[in-house]
């Protein structure tokens, strides 16, 4: 079990900003994962991962291809208060899910 957090390196974000941005995306992807799954994940340990994409587009190919495969997904927009303008795409959580499973979208992404 893990989960992935997906972070656009076009938006070259302050460390403190990105952090942020990624624990709302492990956040709400938790929220909306099955009690289940929390469970396992949390016996295991919660492995996280973050990874980089280019961009918009490709964040949102990537959220595309999880939802297909039946993934938990949380696409975060940025309020808009410090760093970028309201509404910004910023990250993609994915998960908590079989570890197998999310690889077949993510598998091969770089981390951050």
């Amino acid at each position: 079990m893990k989960q992935v957090i997906l972070v656009r390196e076009d938006l070259k974000l302050p460390k403190g900003k990105l952090s942020v941005q990624v624990a709302h995306a492990s956040s709400e992807a938790l929220l909306r994962s099955h009690k289940d799954d929390i469970t396992k994940w949390r016996s295991e340990g919660m492995k996280k991962v973050a990874l980089k994409v280019a961009d918009q587009k490709e964040l949102i190919k990537y959220k595309q291809e999880a939802e297909d495969l039946g993934l938990v997904v949380a696409l975060i927009c940025d309020a808009g208060r410090t760093v970028v303008e309201p509404g910004t795409v910023t990250c993609l959580g994915i998960g908590p899910d079989k570890e197998e499973k999310i690889d077949k979208v993510t598998g091969h992404l770089k981390m951050l």
